[in-house]
């Protein structure tokens, strides 16, 4: 099993405002436009993904930090291994069209993805 950090997630009311703050405050740069719902960072090499509440999103949506994504090279071993250790599953999805995806919530309700490193 090989896992390495892919990026971290803040939901925002005003995603410009608080990438905006990022960009002044600590220097990061801006990757890309997230549609119409936000903006990709590269905060020193961390990928900072700030939105706002996403329409098609099934989870519960907070704002402030909303998960720690992490990308995995056997996703559907990992999938198989929450599951039989009784992780509690939020949702299981796909992106990109057919990277499968899965949030699962660690301890004190932290949300965590793995993504399918293809």
């Amino acid at each position: 099993m090989a896992l390495k950090l892919n990026h971290v997630h803040l939901k925002s009311p005003d995603p410009i405002a608080t990438a905006q703050f990022y960009i002044d405050t600590l220097g990061a740069r801006k990757v890309a436009d997230i549609g119409d719902i936000g903006v990709r960072l590269n905060l020193h090499g961390l990928t900072l993904n700030i939105t706002t509440h996403i329409a098609s999103q099934t989870r519960e949506q907070k704002y402030g930090m909303e998960h720690i994504a992490i990308d995995a090279d056997d996703i559907e071993g990992m999938i198989a291994d929450l599951k039989k250790n009784g992780a509690k599953i939020l949702e299981e999805t796909s992106i990109s069209g057919d990277r499968k995806v899965v949030f699962f919530e660690g301890p004190d309700g932290v949300q965590l993805e793995f993504i399918e490193n293809k």
